[in-house]
């Protein structure tokens, strides 16, 4: 049940992080302000090292991790796009960047909630994704 449970919590961090990176992608060439693209941006590194350290991980279970819901990839990619040509600023940015953060991280509490057996060192990777989560919507409060 563990390695289960712990596999699991690991491959929803994964589609987590994809989508979290796909979706910084799909807005940086629009932000103006450095200082929030310098925040994107260092956000985004961290993201991707937590990945790396989840596929060590997943590796050792032979699972290739997984890849965000394609609907769920899809009705983000559209939403952005038209929110960014009726505005595209930094405030609009800012705004579905949040909205992106908080379903994350509204997700992840779900699977820590869900995957109880999973191991410490999974639940702890997951607690790190949502204090990234939630520190990315604290530092770009002052773009919305």
């Amino acid at each position: 049940m563990i390695e289960q449970d712990t596999i699991k919590l690991l491959r929803e961090c994964d589609a987590g992080i994809k989508m979290g990176v796909d979706s910084i992608d799909d807005v940086l060439d629009y932000v103006q302000n450095n200082t929030f693209r310098q925040c994107l941006t260092e956000c985004k590194e961290k993201h991707i090292k937590l990945k790396e350290e989840i596929q060590s991980l997943l590796e050792k279970y032979h699972d290739e991790g997984k890849d965000p819901n394609p609907m769920a990839k899809s009705m983000s990619w559209i939403k952005t796009n038209i929110k960014l040509v009726m505005n595209e600023s930094d405030g609009t940015i800012a705004d579905l960047i949040t909205d992106g953060c908080n379903m994350g991280v509204k997700s992840l509490n779900k699977y820590l909630n869900q995957y109880q057996a999973a191991d410490e060192k999974s639940k702890d990777i997951t607690k790190r994704l949502i204090y990234l989560e939630e520190k990315l919507v604290a530092d770009i409060r002052q773009c919305l």
